[in-house]
């Protein structure tokens, strides 16, 4: 069988942890927990100090629109994993379950 990738966006690494430590049980072939940004790093060092100026300059940084560091959603943790074909659609549930957005 082929593996199959997942992204899955949730709202704290804790809820994030614990789906990677049951899909590590489920033999998840690899499992990673990032946190993700509107301005990534590279906004740093390719504009200097610019990173502070751009989140000013978002709207959402107002306060008069719906929004924040991790979008509309509020899912700024990222959980990434590659689990074999047989176990994709379980493993979906089971990410469903804990309330991570596929």
């Amino acid at each position: 069988m082929g593996e199959k990738n997942i992204l899955a966006y949730f709202k704290s690494p804790e809820e994030a942890g614990e789906a990677a430590a049951k899909l590590r049980a489920l033999r998840a072939a690899d499992v990673s927990i990032d946190r993700i940004s509107r301005y990534g790093e590279g906004y740093a060092v390719e504009f200097g100090d610019s990173l502070g100026i751009l989140s000013a300059a978002d709207p959402a940084s107002s306060g008069m629109s719906h929004g924040g560091q991790g979008g509309p959603t509020g899912r700024d943790i990222l959980l990434t994993a590659v689990v074999d074909e047989g176990i994709h659609h379980q493993a979906l549930r089971l990410i469903e379950d804990l309330d991570g957005l596929l």
